[in-house]
């Protein structure tokens, strides 16, 4: 008789070659499911609140459907090492894709600085909220002065 058990079911089964004593594997990588959601070359310009794909119109979405996404990656170069701003807004909506309210919930702003050691590439990682989900999130660009051209990439990851 086996000194160690384990249930079985709803019995109790003496650990043998034939009866392992189940184990799960601690710290094991998780594969996730990431999409592209946007690919987007665009001038960035003095002009406020132009998005990614160059929508000056303040309610537009940049990006719809993100409801199922736990975080969305933001992978950029630009052609020089010039200062970008950006705004990240974001809003819900109803099933059929309606805003539950006016105007967007400001997630974050800032600036990619222009940087000597990683002059082009830029990343941004822009994570779900202690409120949960956005499904609409609109991408505001702009320069201090002259002009540049940005390559994105957003991938939301589930």
């Amino acid at each position: 008789m086996s000194l160690i058990g384990w249930l079985k079911g709803n019995r109790l089964v003496d650990v043998t070659a034939q009866d392992p004593l189940p184990v799960q594997q601690q710290g094991a990588i998780t594969s996730r499911t990431a999409d592209t959601l946007l690919v987007a070359t665009l001038t960035v310009d003095t002009t406020a609140n132009r998005d990614l794909w160059g929508s000056t119109s303040t309610e537009t979405p940049t990006l719809d459907r993100c409801g199922q996404y736990r975080k969305l990656v933001w992978l950029a170069h630009r052609a020089s090492n010039t200062a970008i701003n950006y705004t990240i807004r974001a809003r819900a909506t109803d099933l059929a894709g309606t805003p539950l309210g006016s105007g967007w919930q400001t997630l974050a702003s800032g600036t990619f600085a222009a940087d000597a050691a990683n002059p082009n590439w830029v990343r941004l990682d822009i994570l779900a909220s202690g409120d949960g989900y956005y499904d609409q999130y609109r991408i505001e660009v702009s320069v201090d002065s002259g002009t540049i051209a940005l390559t994105s990439k957003i991938v939301g990851v589930r």
